[in-house]
């Protein structure tokens, strides 16, 4: 079996709108020399195509079965857990779209499941009735843990902080799919074809990409082009397997590293 890649997005292959440099020819060579790859995304709020379309206009040569999100990971979740079942949903397009095609209906009352993603539409009254639905027995459950998401201007509140919100309330702790949970991460790897030692994670962010590579026991490579900076490595207890500054160093490395 053929070693693998599963490469977050924001701040390793881009930052906002700005491809970093080195990116497209990492994805290039991986084409080239026919190894397989998942661009591997928090981010709930977009479609598998929506991505593709940002990838395709920044230049990257792409599939969409090249992504898999965090919204495809929890609908298949609830899916296997509740087949046919119904969610209260807190989320946008990418997040909606991924609960249908996994056969979940989208209520606004007695639902199953209260889920929650990212958006720029939320409201008070929608956290006020996920709140009253949760409190009542539905089950609550994240996309992802991450308290904030980076934009253009800066950061805004992200799936946790949503989240968080609603546990407070209630006393109840959500489930979360997205990374670092081996839900999300042990669905990539077997969407990418690989064995667990053939699959290696680059990642900005300790806390998700290589916290969750770490776990499952991939290769773990940290990229210092984005949150995450060399004095911060200190913190924690566990480590990246190679740090390197930004991809632009794999791309044009002699030989791609070799997973674990």
């Amino acid at each position: 079996m053929s070693k693998g890649y599963l490469i977050d997005m924001d701040g390793v292959i881009y930052r906002s709108s700005e491809i970093i440099p080195g990116a497209i020819e990492f994805i290039d060579r991986l084409k080239e020399e026919d190894i397989p790859f998942l661009f591997l995304t928090n981010n709930s709020q977009r479609t598998r195509l929506d991505i593709l379309t940002k990838l395709r206009r920044m230049g990257f040569n792409v599939e969409e079965n090249n992504i898999f999100t965090c919204a495809m990971a929890t609908a298949r979740f609830l899916a296997r857990q509740k087949p046919g079942g119904t969610a209260y949903v807190i989320g946008e397009g990418g997040l909606l779209n991924a609960l249908h095609s996994n056969g979940y209906s989208i209520v606004d009352h007695d639902p199953d499941y209260v889920v929650i993603g990212e958006g720029r539409s939320i409201t008070f009254e929608m956290v006020e009735a996920a709140v009253k639905m949760v409190a009542g027995g539905a089950k609550l459950v994240a996309t992802n843990p991450d308290p904030n998401c980076p934009t253009k201007d800066g950061i805004r509140p992200g799936c946790g902080a949503i989240a968080a919100m609603i546990e407070a309330a209630t006393g109840i702790e959500s489930f979360s799919v997205g990374k670092p949970s081996p839900v999300m991460m042990r669905q990539a790897r077997k969407e990418l074809g690989t064995a667990t030692a053939d699959t290696t994670i680059i990642g900005d962010t300790m806390e998700t990409d290589i916290l969750g590579g770490v776990q499952m026991g991939y290769q773990t490579i940290l990229v210092l082009s984005g949150g995450t900076r060399q004095e911060d490595l200190v913190r924690f207890a566990y480590s990246p397997d190679l740090v390197v500054d930004s991809i632009a160093e794999l791309a044009f490395a002699n030989h791609l590293p070799k997973a674990a």
